[in-house]
């Protein structure tokens, strides 16, 4: 299977991650070794690694978080990026496909994403994936004004 659930943070899982950030975002800092194991120790966050096949090098990544709320169990996905090499083959697809059914394993009621409007190839993937888009205002609260407040 070309996706795999990531347990253990491996030196070549680690080296994939730092990889694959700068593509994500720019402003995205390298992972030590020990913030990718306490990533990976999160109850409820799941890390999921695209390969071509079960011996090849890592070339695209996706983040579930999950979480209990009144309303039943929800899942989130997150941080998904395929190397700039490996898009157009279906790793995208293929990672939020197996997140998708994974949350839906753990009983999730719903998976939510969020993507930039000018993503567009992304936006493409997420309706293919059968993804609506919503309605909704998206608010941020950034976390340096928490800080400075305290």
């Amino acid at each position: 299977m070309p996706v795999e659930l990531v347990k253990t943070a491996t030196p070549e899982i680690i080296d994939a991650i730092n990889e694959l950030l700068p593509q994500l975002s720019s402003s995205a800092t390298a992972l030590t070794d020990e913030q990718v194991e306490d990533l990976l120790r999160q109850e409820g966050v799941f890390l999921f690694a695209f390969r071509t096949a079960e011996s090849a090098p890592v070339t695209g990544m996706l983040t579930l978080a999950t979480f209990t709320i009144p309303t039943g169990l929800r899942a989130w996905i997150e941080d998904v990026v395929v190397s700039e090499a490996a898009r157009g083959n279906g790793a995208g697809r293929a990672l939020v496909d197996e997140a998708v059914a994974y949350a839906e394993h753990l009983g999730a009621k719903s998976v939510d994403l969020t993507s930039r409007p000018n993503r567009e190839a992304a936006n493409r993937l997420y309706v293919r994936c059968g993804f609506e888009k919503r309605e909704t205002n998206v608010y941020r609260y950034k976390a340096s004004q928490v800080v400075d407040s305290i």
